[in-house]
């Protein structure tokens, strides 16, 4: 675990006279964070399954870290590709050319791609952005005085722009625990890079992921999906993600009425999501969760990817949050489910060594997905079919 002691310091002191709370509630949860039972290697059992202890762990509490679960040279990819899409991105908010001159990354699309907040606000909190999901806003300190007029804090539709992202979606690992939740026919979600820079990553307000099946009758825990958030250099109290273990379990939630029992923004009972470099975290939609502005010294970049079970989108009515609100038909899911065996032929190249996993639906379907160098232009806008719930 990195040393924040400086950033928890430099995070406390944005708060005025509230500093030595903001100082204790870090530390406290970062120490209840690392007592919880959920963290450790993926393992399987002697039948090649997802070992019972995570799964009971992560119904439990809604999240689970696996540490380590990237190879090494995984994260190094990822690390590369993330600094060419940094070098490609525009000059500013709204610029079409990078500082090179180029075409900017995502300037040919027309799917939702790279998204700007003014550094340290709130930009969703207390708004109708999201269907209302954000119900409340968090504190917003003042940047300091060199800080650019706006920072980069989500890059949508990822897998168009990185194979590294798109070898770390096939993770056969990260896939057979998205089986043994989701069942084998489980379906794509949406990709994504979260951006979250030193002394600038915007605040992500406390909210649940998940619109379409809070009233359904057979709703569960599961119903609404996951994420990996695979962390390239790692996720601290300062500039990580808060959540509220076991809130998956309780529908939705009266945000609002939570921070006004606790008279802070500063939930109690929640802890952050402490992570190292190339640990992977399987986070359910609806646990309530958030992230504080980063006023501290370390950028976080999560690689996120979400998995759901196939009859929590088929013929279902899209949220439209990342993708235009229509049904999703059979042909629909299917066309948009492609990029998984893709993924696993891209990964397949790349670390030829490993046993890749096998998606039922492919091989019911008589799909033989090829990857070569071409297929990256195939992708573009591949997200405006993000099946989003």
């Amino acid at each position: 675990m990195q040393d924040i002691t400086k950033s928890i310091d430099a995070c406390a002191a944005y708060y005025g006279d509230d500093a030595i709370a903001v100082k204790q509630y870090l530390l406290d949860g970062q120490n209840r964070a690392l007592e919880l039972p959920n963290r450790g290697a993926l393992k399987f059992d002697d039948n090649g399954d997802v070992h019972s202890d995570i799964l009971e762990a992560y119904s439990k509490s809604g999240f689970y870290i696996f540490e380590g679960a990237l190879r090494k040279e995984e994260l190094k990819d990822l690390e590369s590709d993330l600094a060419s899409m940094r070098d490609n991105f525009p000059t500013e908010m709204g610029a079409s050319t990078d500082s090179q001159g180029r075409p900017a990354l995502g300037a040919d699309t027309t799917g939702f791609t790279l998204q700007w907040a003014k550094p340290l606000s709130d930009p969703l909190g207390g708004t109708q952005i999201a269907n209302g999901r954000h119900q409340v806003k968090l504190f917003e300190p003042k940047p300091k005085s060199d800080a650019p007029s706006a920072t980069p804090v989500y890059l949508g539709g990822s897998l168009q722009f990185s194979e590294a992202c798109l070898v770390t979606y096939a993770h056969p690992g990260l896939l057979k625990l998205a089986e043994t939740i989701n069942g084998d026919d489980f379906v794509p979600f949406h990709e994504g890079l979260f951006i979250k820079d030193a002394g600038l990553g915007a605040a992500v307000s406390w909210h649940q992921d998940g619109d379409t099946h809070w009233e359904n009758p057979n709703f569960d825990e599961d119903i609404h999906g996951f994420n990996f958030m695979a962390q390239i250099y790692g996720s601290t109290a300062v500039n990580g993600v808060w959540v509220l273990p076991g809130t998956h379990k309780l529908g939705r939630i009266d945000i609002v009425e939570l921070v006004k029992q606790a008279g802070t923004e500063r939930l109690p009972e929640a802890v952050p999501i402490i992570c190292n470099p190339g640990d992977v975290v399987i986070n359910n939609r609806q646990l309530v969760h958030g992230s504080f502005a980063n006023t501290g010294f370390e950028t976080r970049v999560t690689v996120n990817f979400g998995f759901h079970r196939r009859s929590s989108v088929l013929n279902v009515y899209g949220a439209g949050i990342h993708a235009e609100a229509i049904t999703f038909d059979d042909e629909f899911i299917r066309h948009r489910s492609r990029l998984i065996g893709l993924a696993i032929q891209a990964r397949r190249q790349r670390f030829p060594d490993e046993s890749p996993f096998r998606y039922v639906p492919d091989e019911t379907t008589e799909n033989n997905p090829v990857w070569d160098r071409q297929s990256m232009a195939s992708l573009k806008d591949y997200n405006l079919m993000d099946l989003s719930i």
